[in-house]
């Protein structure tokens, strides 16, 4: 873009930088010429972002901060110090417990942590040098919708996920997925349900404070694709790491479950991000980040095709007929140069890439 919101070389803020998503949101910020604070739980064992980023971008582009108790991350002063001198935040950080029991406690006890970096960015904005633009608030698409290859469905901005939320009522019995009293593609409701009422409570901050920068939440499906450090600590993780379930032949009782829904390229993911932060017009909005629709079944397919051999079957349980707003965000890559959306042989290929270097590695490893 040529005259962005914020301009390059200010501070961007990544919360939970090391993850999957923040790393590559990190990496993209980082190739749009801005500086990057990425805030992780321990320096230490992520000491290798600092080498990755320093080779390829230069030294001086990329620092971590350490917030890691739960103590410090709800913290105002502690936040007050990360926030200081960004010009825009990538908020990613969150719980990852999928097999959440209880959702009131489990919100109860996140939600804290988020209106601690929000309140931090907004006091932020209101200092005299405030450089404070920005703010977007990591969502999933199951905050919108529990995927059924067996419905049609048509998402928009104001949609939100009530069957999980209806089924993570206590009353209703099924606070947690059991196996043998629930529909599989139920057995997340209760996650589901959490990422729902946290962006719920997000957008009511909003409503409710005003912050004089823009806020805007991206909505991701399943990310795969490129990892950065396949071969070093980072590994093939979080959602790119289940590509690799396919390839590996374990966990099939979990993708012969999980629902066909919309992938989204890792590069794309991080992409999202700095569209949002620059444009001007982008504000109070919610990003759908669906590239492609895809399935397991169609994931080992495309494994096969590309040459690696057999590969212990996945069920085959049809194709998402979900209607998904998500021109906007092709409309976003497309103000950075991308096409659009990566389709999902691309991503596929280059989540194999990184698996094949990561097995190469653990191989040199092990002599």
């Amino acid at each position: 873009m040529a005259e962005p919101t914020i301009p390059r070389d200010s501070l961007i803020l990544v919360t939970a930088a090391n993850g999957l998503i923040a790393s590559h949101i990190a990496d993209q910020f980082l190739a749009a010429g801005y500086r990057v604070r990425g805030q992780v739980r321990n320096v230490q064992k992520c000491a290798w972002m600092t080498s990755l980023f320093d080779r390829v971008y230069g030294p001086d582009r990329f620092e971590l901060v350490r917030v890691s108790t739960p103590a410090e991350m709800t913290d105002p002063a502690v936040w007050d110090e990360v926030m200081r001198g960004v010009a825009g935040v990538a908020h990613v950080l969150g719980a990852v417990d999928l097999s959440v029991k209880d959702v009131n406690a489990a919100f109860a006890e996140e939600w804290p942590m988020h209106a601690a970096v929000l309140d931090a960015a907004k006091r932020a904005s209101a200092s005299s040098d405030s450089r404070m633009r920005g703010f977007i608030f990591t969502s999933s698409a199951w905050a919108a919708y529990t995927p059924d290859a067996s419905l049609r469905q048509t998402l928009t901005a104001k949609s939100w996920n009530e069957t999980a939320l209806d089924l993570s009522r206590p009353s209703n019995g099924i606070v947690t997925f059991d196996p043998a009293h629930a529909d599989p593609k139920y057995m997340l409701a209760p996650f589901m349900a959490i990422k729902t009422r946290l962006e719920q409570a997000f957008w009511a901050w909003v409503e409710r404070e005003q912050p004089a920068f823009t806020c805007n939440t991206v909505l991701l499906d399943c990310v795969m694709g490129r990892c950065l450090d396949p071969a070093g600590p980072q590994g093939v993780p979080s959602t790119a790491g289940m590509v690799r379930w396919v390839w590996d032949g374990t966990y099939r009782q979990v993708l012969d479950a999980m629902q066909p829904q919309w992938h989204v390229d890792t590069g794309d993911a991080g992409r999202l991000y700095v569209a949002a932060l620059q444009g001007k017009d982008v504000d109070r909005e919610r990003i759908y980040g669906f590239g492609e629709r895809f399935s397991w079944f169609q994931v080992r397919r495309l494994m096969m095709e590309r040459g690696k051999g057999d590969i212990v079957p996945v069920v085959d349980l049809g194709t998402d007929q979900t209607v998904v707003p998500n021109e906007r965000g092709a409309e976003l890559l497309r103000r950075l140069g991308r096409p659009g959306w990566t389709g999902l042989e691309e991503s596929v290929r280059a989540n194999m890439e990184s698996i094949f270097e990561a097995e190469k590695a653990a191989k040199g490893a092990s002599g």
